[in-house]
């Protein structure tokens, strides 16, 4: 037997670069009056979404990750050739199959990449980049590109008034690659992640799977848009994105006093302000964007990250905390040390 083992070694990951892509179109809170039976006060007051973006008939989740790493790689001044792994979380895949990280590979060029697509609803973006960044952590790559992109337009009821009024389409891509320790970059540092399928009823999409193949009877009873009990998703988020928050901190001996910036998932401005109160932020170190985007599910916290970026919250050497959850129930927070 002539087989040669190749040699073990570990090394950290970091985010080296971010970039962001939203559709051109708007959809107000007036825009949505004229729809269903609401109006922008009781929209603002809920949920703190003002506008969102939506995407023209024909636009697909991967032209959208696409834009998104478009301007990641740009930022990071590299060509899509050097990408070696493309991970999309996505719960709005352009198609069953072929994978979206597909149609993002060929679009952009990435020859000799490998990929998949994820799915963790609002929790898929922080999911995803815990498998890229174990990926790099191995030593196996190098560059690997974490897109979260959702065009959830495509499977809202806009004649359901608890559902319109949250979502908006979006997307956000970071590049991971190994640390310059000998620098002292840090980049990624712990994660904490929990599933609770009890929670699958409260927030779904009933048809278009296996159980339930599309038929005339499933588009008849409109069971291929989202279905959410708002009340029990509420309290669940409410309680869980502040202890995954809270776990992570923890057992890693930091507190919320030590952040340099709070990157939440944005669902609701009121979930956010509740973690952030538990946590001991000021709002000025929380990064919220809800009011100009919506709920973009995968792609609200690297849209968050691009946010702080631009507006000049978030500094190399930041203690960063991400906090999530989504349909599933998924939960899940992670720190790490921003080293752009």
């Amino acid at each position: 037997m002539s087989l040669t083992l190749k040699p073990r070694h570990s090394v950290r990951a970091k985010i080296s670069a971010v970039g962001a892509y939203v559709p051109p179109r708007l959809l107000t809170n007036a825009d949505l009056e004229k729809l269903v039976a609401t109006n922008d006060a009781w929209i603002t007051e809920r949920t703190g979404i003002r506008e969102r973006h939506v995407v023209d008939k024909g636009v697909g989740t991967s032209d959208l990750a696409v834009e998104a790493a478009r301007k990641c790689l740009a930022a990071r001044g590299i060509d899509a050739t050097e990408i070696e792994v493309i991970i999309v979380a996505t719960v709005t895949p352009d198609m069953l199959f072929p994978a979206t990280a597909c149609l993002v590979q060929d679009k952009l060029g990435a020859k000799g990449a490998w990929g998949f697509d994820l799915s963790a609803a609002c929790s898929g973006f922080p999911y995803a980049l815990q498998v890229g960044a174990k990926l790099v952590e191995s030593g196996a790559h190098k560059n690997v590109m974490v897109i979260g992109a959702d065009v959830m337009s495509s499977i809202i009821d806009y004649t359901d008034r608890t559902t319109c009024v949250i979502f908006g389409d979006g997307a956000g891509a970071v590049l991971l690659e190994p640390c310059d320790e000998a620098a002292g970059e840090v980049g990624l540092i712990d994660f904490w992640h929990e599933i609770d399928g009890s929670g699958a009823v409260s927030l779904n999409m009933p048809a278009g799977g296996s159980l339930l193949p599309a038929s005339a009877e499933t588009v008849e009873k409109r069971q291929h848009f989202v279905h959410q009990e708002g009340q029990a998703v509420y309290k669940f988020a409410v309680r869980k994105m502040a202890e995954a928050a809270e776990t992570v901190l923890a057992r890693n001996g930091a507190t919320g006093a030590e952040l340099g910036c709070f990157i939440p998932h944005q669902a609701n401005k009121r979930i956010i302000l509740s973690t952030a109160e538990r946590l001991g932020l000021p709002e000025d170190r929380v990064i919220i964007n809800i009011d100009r985007y919506g709920n973009t599910t995968a792609a609200t916290i690297p849209l968050a990250m691009s946010t702080a970026m631009e507006e000049g919250r978030i500094k190399k050497g930041d203690l960063v905390l991400l906090a999530s959850v989504g349909a599933g129930f998924t939960v899940g927070a992670t720190l790490l040390r921003w080293e752009i």
